[in-house]
């Protein structure tokens, strides 16, 4: 998000994270824009260097740094030992191996379950939730990947006792990097319920 206002509305709804693009490639690169909120920055970040994500962290006033690429355990416990907070998200399909991400686990605070398509994410595609039953690991996970509002009823039949937020982002947009404030509204009431 990169737009004072919209973030301004958002910050009304009461929520508890907002999203920092710090990815050139994405629509939705932030870097320039310095936002006020109250809710907890994240920058996301995918295969950037260790220097830039701690600059971009000091200078943001980042709460947490949300790794999106291909990034090792070394490289989260390099991170972590800088006193940054991490985020790891994993791009997700019907044969993800979830025991090849329990090395992160030492060096992260939350895991973000998202759907493996072309693009390091924001693909707006929704992967099978239920391949989530195999994660037996300790972290909590933000869940990720196409969620609309057509996701509603999905969400409140799914159950997991690692699920600890959603991640909402294009299936909300008006454009790349504007929230339709009245739609993310009618979400929460209604995920709320």
């Amino acid at each position: 998000m990169r737009q004072e206002k919209n973030i301004k509305e958002l910050d009304s709804l009461d929520i508890d994270f907002l999203g920092l693009i710090f990815y050139e490639k994405s629509l939705r690169f932030v870097e320039g824009f310095a936002p006020e909120t109250k809710a907890k920055k994240i920058g996301v970040f995918v295969n950037a260097k260790k220097e830039y994500i701690i600059e971009q962290s000091k200078k943001y006033e980042l709460s947490f740094i949300q790794l999106h690429g291909d990034e090792t355990p070394e490289f989260c416990k390099t991170l972590k030992n800088k006193g940054l907070r991490i985020m790891k998200a994993f791009r997700v399909d019907d044969e993800f191996n979830f025991e090849l991400i329990k090395e992160h686990e030492a060096h992260c605070e939350y895991f973000l379950f998202d759907a493996k398509g072309k693009d390091y994410g924001g693909n707006g595609i929704v992967f099978n939730w239920n391949v989530l039953d195999k994660y037996k690991g300790k972290l909590p996970f933000f869940l990720s990947g196409g969620i609309s509002m057509d996701s509603i009823e999905s969400i409140k039949e799914f159950h997991h006792n690692k699920l600890y937020a959603l991640d909402v982002n294009s299936g909300f947009e008006i454009k790349p990097a504007l929230k339709n404030i009245e739609l993310i509204k009618e979400f929460i009431e209604e995920i709320n319920i």
